[in-house]
């Protein structure tokens, strides 16, 4: 098994260890993915920056994606390691060297199901590990140093009990889009997820203003609605909302249905009445991630004031 062990700020780990969240983002000032043998599911763990050279924690990948600073902070809020915006701006002043404002793009590893070490379990790093490594390095348990590092991981996630990952299934491990379906993706993920399979536009007025766009539940996520793609629609912002309350809705085929009752409660809605039985404009590429037919009865049935 391959994974990854990451470098990152003593700050940030210990932000985020006196919180325990259920994902974080391991953001990065640089748009470049930090290696292409990352796939949702594989195993990534936290290098701090020398001195500190312990291993000292670790999750499971999701997703690399790019956002504005802006967006990852609505998306991710302290899970970024910040207490604030502006101190994750500050953040990643210090790490780029020039100026980064709201807007401007970074690099965004979403991470699942993270684990922090007490500093009695830190684990030192591997002999081989090199003094000039700046992002981080690819492991195997195939070879002696990357076997040797994943048994002590292995060993402290048993004993501070880390519930059964679902990236793993009678003893192996899952991968890709299996890993995202069975997995236990937090809100941020799951935001970031449908984000990109509606390929950043709204699936019913394809509006690309990304600060714009929100991912919406189709079953609610208080009714144990699952935070899955296929339970998903990116929508404006506005449409999120009416969605939320029953104004809107979408049919067992993918068609946009508009309440009366907009046009009887408040006299308007001309805007959103444009779109009734439309179908949707934008739609993931991948079946899947589709807007499953079990949610989208829930939808119309529980939600939907008709």
């Amino acid at each position: 098994m391959k994974f990854w062990v990451g470098v990152t700020d003593k700050d940030w780990f210990d932000f985020l260890s006196a919180r325990q969240p259920d994902e974080v983002n391991f953001w990065q000032p640089s748009a470049k993915p930090l290696t292409r043998a990352l796939v949702p599911g594989t195993p990534f763990l936290f290098k701090l920056h020398s001195p500190h050279n312990y291993v000292v924690g670790g999750g499971f990948f999701v997703r690399f994606t790019v956002l504005p600073v802006s967006v990852a902070w609505a998306a991710f809020g302290d899970r970024n390691g910040a207490g604030g915006q502006a101190q994750l701006l500050a953040r990643l002043q210090k790490l780029a060297r020039t100026g980064v404002t709201s807007g401007a793009a970074i690099g965004c590893n979403i991470l699942t199901e993270p684990f922090f070490l007490d500093e009695t379990d830190w684990i030192p790093i591997p002999e081989d590990w090199a003094a000039n490594i700046v992002r981080g390095k690819t492991y195997d348990t195939a070879e002696a140093h990357g076997a040797a590092l994943w048994a002590e991981i292995d060993r402290r996630l048993v004993a501070i009990k880390v519930p059964d990952a679902a990236w793993q299934a009678e003893g192996y491990p899952l991968y890709g889009a299996d890993y995202l379906a069975h997995a236990r993706l937090g809100q941020g993920a799951f935001r970031i997820l449908v984000t990109d399979a509606y390929r950043r536009r709204c699936a019913i007025t394809q509006e690309r203003t990304l600060p714009a766009l929100e991912a919406a539940h189709i079953k609610a996520y208080s009714e144990s609605g699952p935070n899955r793609v296929c339970n998903g629609l990116l929508l404006r912002s506005d449409l999120h909302r009416l969605f939320d309350v029953g104004y809107v809705t979408v049919t067992s085929g993918l068609k946009v249905e508009v309440s009366k009752r907009i046009k009887e409660e408040f006299e308007n809605g001309r805007e959103y009445y444009r779109y009734h039985g439309r179908s949707l404009e934008n739609l993931p590429a991948a079946t899947r991630e589709r807007p499953s037919p079990e949610f989208i009865e829930w939808h119309n049935q529980k939600v939907f004031v008709g």
